[in-house]
């Protein structure tokens, strides 16, 4: 027995030491890690990277618009991030006339930046951990339901507590969060300052932008320039303000100084930012269901989806205007969920969690000293599995109308008995704008719905009563279109002439707002049928998470938690690793980094997804970036390359967009903007082989701003550096 308990303690161990260059690092955890950063080759002290006390690199990282991360790069606050992180302030900026997402802009003075109305910029002022203050304030709960370690809005309600309202009113733009990390077994408190007035300042073509689009969406090797740049702008004082023609750019604390150097094989990489979720915890019933159901059903019902949308948009060029940034965030997900199961299906993939679970199960059963209390241990898997079991025919259900109908089709956020009437015209203005298209709406519920009858068992009672009465999915959307107040603003003037009697009436027999109501009336079922199972995952994962800590060797939960990275959860994080290809199958090898002549070998003119603006064309052929160019790479015949993307073993997921990549002197030398197909499943288990993150080079970035863009009061503006090899 005693040997089988060693045997338990040294394999779950494993959990507590990094493997490879895998996690995704709290800023606290620094600390423990800084002796792994020097062996790999920083040359920085802990505290220039993030210092609790003044400043450091962690200031110059910022959370762009909620979703994605950016890098403050000038003392007069230039903000760089993705181009695919600006696209929807791009996009409505843009017209047929002024087609920004299309042409590009450099702004040629401060008077010609443009507001960006809705991008917030947020920094993160300071990190505190307020576990015991939060875990004290739940033991004082007498009355609840037993979610309140999780609840978002009762946390901002302890932030709110433990500050008081007079420091809000004191600091401008603060803002409180506290987050639960280990599924509820620590807690921090994050001080944001957050800015509203932001404003487009340039960006590339979508030829430079978006090359390769779809196509080359999650893979390597890349081409993309993707980057736009932002400016923030402040009050006289530097605090934050609505947008005002006398604020003025904000000066920052810290900027990146950006290398000119550029990167080699095996060269240090690390990145900091705002990754959004993972699940590296799971068991492996929990990773079948999210291959099975969550990912199948989203490949499935996306494909549909963006065959109609991609179709319409290559038809009509104010289509494509209006559904570019819809197209792409469907996309997205489409292609994650498939590389996702691609990683799953991987030899071995499913043997760590497999392994991680038995081992804290035999740990908790078979322990000799306090094995009662361990017994809640082993049965936080028992309940998870349980719940997984229990909750598969209803999760598959949710899914199908989530991506099969409210996801796919704009029409399910019509007005409706079932919304308050002070939120009809939020709701018919959420889908009915300027990027609403009634025509694609319909045959995109055409597509969609027809493969929805055909998968799913229990459809919106309006979809029932409507294909018995037209007979046809076909005859039904067509008068779903054609007898409602919803589709067009005409509609709804109309809509909004009637009394207020009359407009409940019509909201009764309207085809669209009784097909809208239902569908969100069934989504609200199955939500809550499921929320039982949820919450009884919840509660049992902190008790699972909590076993593999005290089966590692902690003392205690808060000691072992220490040396374990918690799932992402849009908190800012560090990753390191090294710059360095990978070979995804036997006899490909993919290098670093790839150049410009790789643009010109995949130059399609007939492919909207890989056309070449004439200007890079004129830059590639009169190699003009060459003899004593800042922004390449010289070869050893005496050559010149002009680098573009490359690869790094980096652990990212979605939210580490636009993330800052730097290397051991803490210099920025490119921003993340996509991960491999191959590492997509990393989000639950990290693959050394195929993990990599991708990254456009900051030298191509500089190329584009200062050649194809002409805009040399931003370089002029930027802090150059060239760092010793």
């Amino acid at each position: 027995m005693r040997k089988t308990i060693f045997a338990v303690l040294a394999a779950v161990s494993l959990w507590v030491t990094a493997r490879a260059d895998e996690g995704m690092w709290l800023m606290e955890q620094l600390a423990g890690q800084y002796p792994t950063l020097v062996k790999r080759g920083l040359q920085l002290k802990e505290y220039d990277i993030y210092n609790p006390n003044g400043t450091s690199l962690k200031d110059a990282v910022v959370s762009f618009d909620g979703g994605c991360t950016g890098e403050v790069i000038s003392f007069q606050g230039l903000v760089l991030t993705n181009h695919h992180c600006g696209y929807d302030a791009i996009q409505r900026l843009s017209s047929v006339e002024h087609n920004y997402l299309q042409d590009g802009y450099w702004a040629k003075s401060f008077a010609d930046e443009l507001p960006a109305k809705g991008v917030v910029v947020t920094f993160i002022d300071r990190i505190e951990d307020v576990t015991s203050y939060v875990q004290s304030e739940l033991k004082k709960i007498k009355k609840g339901n037993g979610m309140e370690f999780l609840s978002p809005s009762y946390l901002e309600g302890l932030a709110q507590k433990k500050y008081g309202e007079a420091y809000l009113r004191s600091h401008p733009g603060t803002e409180l969060e506290i987050k639960p990390f280990y599924n509820g077994n620590k807690y921090l408190l994050f001080i944001k300052k957050v800015y509203s007035d932001i404003r487009f300042v340039g960006a590339p073509p979508s030829s430079i932008g978006k090359f390769g689009a779809d196509t080359d969406n999650w893979r390597y090797p890349r081409h993309t320039g993707d980057f736009s740049i932002f400016r923030i702008y402040a009050d006289a004082n530097g605090n934050p303000a609505a947008y005002s023609k006398d604020n003025v750019p904000l000066h920052p604390k810290r900027w990146f100084n950006i290398s000119t150097s550029g990167v080699e094989k095996g060269s240090f990489a690390m990145i900091m930012g705002f990754p959004g979720r993972t699940n590296h915890f799971a068991l492996p019933d929990e990773i079948r269901e999210w291959r099975d159901i969550d990912n199948q059903i989203r490949i499935r019902m996306r494909g549909i989806r963006q065959e109609v949308m991609l179709r319409e948009m290559l038809a009509d060029p104010k289509i494509n205007i209006m559904y570019a940034a819809k197209y792409a965030r469907s996309q997205n997900g489409h292609k994650r969920a498939m590389g996702a199961n691609w990683g799953i299906s991987r030899s071995g993939f499913m043997t760590f969690s497999q392994e991680t679970m038995e081992r804290v199960k035999g740990w908790a059963t078979e322990g000799r000293t306090g094995s009662k209390a361990r017994v809640r241990y082993a049965q936080s898997i028992t309940d998870i599995d349980g719940a997984i079991k229990e909750r598969a025919a209803m999760r598959r259900e949710y899914w199908l109308l989530d991506e099969g109908i409210f996801q796919a089709i704009e029409l399910t956020r019509a007005p409706g008995l079932d919304l308050k009437p002070t939120d009809l015209e939020k709701a018919f203005h959420s889908y009915c704008n300027e990027d609403y298209s009634p025509v694609v709406d319909a045959k995109i519920a055409k597509a969609v719905l027809t493969e929805y009858i055909q998968q799913a068992k229990q459809w919106p009672e309006a979809l029932r009563q409507g294909l018995n009465k037209y007979g046809s999915v076909e005859a039904y959307v067509d008068a779903l279109f054609a007898q409602s107040y919803f589709t067009s603003e005409q509609g709804y003037a109309r809509f909004m002439k009637l009394s207020q009697e009359e407009q409940k009436k019509a909201l009764g027999e309207d085809p669209v707002a009784v097909f809208a109501s239902s569908v969100r009336g069934r989504m609200k079922e199955l939500r809550e049928a499921l929320r039982p199972f949820d919450t009884k995952i919840d509660k049992a994962r902190r008790d699972y998470l909590a076993g593999i800590s005290l089966a590692g060797g902690g003392a205690s939960v808060g000691e072992g938690l220490s040396s374990l990275w918690p799932d992402a959860n849009s908190t800012l994080r560090f990753t390191y690793g090294e710059v360095r290809g990978y070979s995804p199958s036997d006899a490909v090898e993919y290098k670093v980094p790839t150049t410009l002549r790789g643009i010109m070998e995949k130059e399609n003119p007939s492919s909207w997804e890989f056309v070449v603006p004439d200007r890079l064309k004129q830059i590639y052929q009169n190699q003009s970036y060459g003899h004593g160019s800042r922004w390449t790479v010289k070869q050893a015949d005496g050559s010149y390359e002009m680098p573009v993307n490359f690869c790094a073993t980096t652990h990212t997921t979605g939210g580490n967009s636009g993330s800052p990549v730097f290397n051991k002197y803490g210099h920025l030398i490119g921003i993340n903007f996509d991960r491999n197909w191959e590492g997509v499943a990393g989000d639950i288990k990290y693959l050394p082989d195929y993990q990599r993150s991708i990254i456009c080079d900051i030298r191509y970035i500089l190329l584009i701003i200062d050649e194809v863009g002409g805009a040399k009061r931003l370089i002029d503006e930027l802090s150059l550096v060239t760092d010793p090899m």
